[in-house]
């Protein structure tokens, strides 16, 4: 657009994440602002300082004028103005509402498991799964393939986590309908892969876009191993279903591993949410692998949650993260069956598995 830079340079173009731009519309016009966590995703965003990159800003060309305002992500941005929500809405009558929370999907998930002390440690498994370790007060380098990011914070108060994303979890189920016709609805998977013991010595990669973290293999390619004339489409799904355990169990034992090196404990148990961890089978084999409890609460739609439990901080519904701590509550915890000596050879089974995936 002609003029674009100009218009940046003078205040009067604006430039920000999806929650800024919701903020501007919901707001009138008034806010142009973002929480560090969004801020952090735009890689312009200097998680150490807590402010936007000079230098960054200056090799990209960047006004920092065009660039939102970074609050805590509790922290009242403004009020969405009257009429917003449309005039046969219930909600028309209320007036202005403030807007007390915003923060990435994945830190308000790990809020919303109120982990919120360093050691502390949420998977969700979705399409894919991301895990998350609370660090605490400082910026933690991983020296095991995980990145630091900032966590959702409060006013005055600074928090860090290592992160860490499995590119294909739940969305291996779909390529079994989809791609190799192997299932009819994905609800299938779960009951043919119910229908076995185990997987029959059969592992799947699936690596259809590369390995995210710890291997960051952009080259793997996916790959079922194992399979002999016994296997059946059953050892398959259950194979593909057990494929998201083992990949997080990977990211956990990395993120132990950091944790030793810098004189903390090693996770001691795992929260977990998102759509697919209502599956039983999975939960139980991800505390097998793992050897520590994996804890599912009452509400797994923890991302929606930690979002509101930070407006509500921001507005004075909740008195401090203690008070939220106690509202969180266990459905059901998981706890391991396997041996020691077990879990760790089935991890060495995945392990291999991996390098004939990423062997090309």
């Amino acid at each position: 657009m002609d003029g674009a830079r100009a218009a940046a340079e003078r205040g009067e173009l604006a430039f920000g994440t999806v929650d800024s731009w919701l903020l501007w519309n919901l707001t009138g016009g008034r806010v142009h602002a973002t929480d560090v966590s969004n801020a952090s995703r735009t890689m312009l965003f200097n998680i150490h300082t807590q402010d936007w990159d000079e230098e960054l800003l200056r090799l990209m060309d960047i006004p920092r004028e065009v660039l939102p305002q970074v609050h805590p992500s509790s922290h009242v941005y403004g009020e969405a103005q009257p009429g917003i929500w449309g005039n046969g809405d219930f909600l028309a009558g209320l007036g202005a509402l403030p807007i007390g929370g915003i923060a990435g999907d994945q830190q308000a998930a790990l809020f919303g498991q109120a982990g919120f002390s360093a050691g502390m440690a949420k998977n969700t498994y979705g399409t894919g799964c991301f895990m998350l370790m609370h660090t605490g007060a400082q910026s933690r380098s991983s020296a095991n393939g995980l990145l630091s990011t900032v966590a959702a914070q409060l006013p005055d108060q600074r928090a860090y986590a290592l992160e860490g994303s499995v590119f294909i979890g739940g969305a291996v189920v779909q390529w079994l309908r989809d791609g190799l016709h192997a299932i009819r609805t994905a609800s299938e998977a779960q009951s043919l892969a119910e229908s076995v013991p185990d997987s029959g010595g059969v592992m799947f990669v699936p690596a259809f876009t590369g390995l995210g973290a710890p291997y960051w293999d952009s080259d793997a390619r996916g790959a079922i191993l194992g399979l002999t004339r016994g296997s059946t489409v059953a050892h398959i799904a259950r194979a593909a279903l057990e494929s998201s355990a083992f990949q997080s169990a990977a990211l956990l034992q990395a993120m132990s591993r950091d944790a030793v090196a810098a004189g903390a404990r090693p996770v001691s148990e795992l929260r977990v949410d998102g759509g697919a961890c209502v599956n039983n089978l999975l939960m139980q084999f991800q505390a097998d692998l793992l050897g520590i409890p994996v804890v599912r609460p009452k509400v797994v739609e923890t991302t929606a949650l930690g979002a509101a439990y930070l407006a509500g901080l921001a507005t004075g519904i909740y008195v401090d993260t203690q008070a939220i701590a106690r509202l969180w509550q266990a459905e059901r915890t998981f706890y391991p069956t396997l041996s020691s000596d077990r879990a760790q050879t089935l991890m060495a089974e995945w392990e291999h598995a991996v390098r004939q995936a990423s062997a090309r």
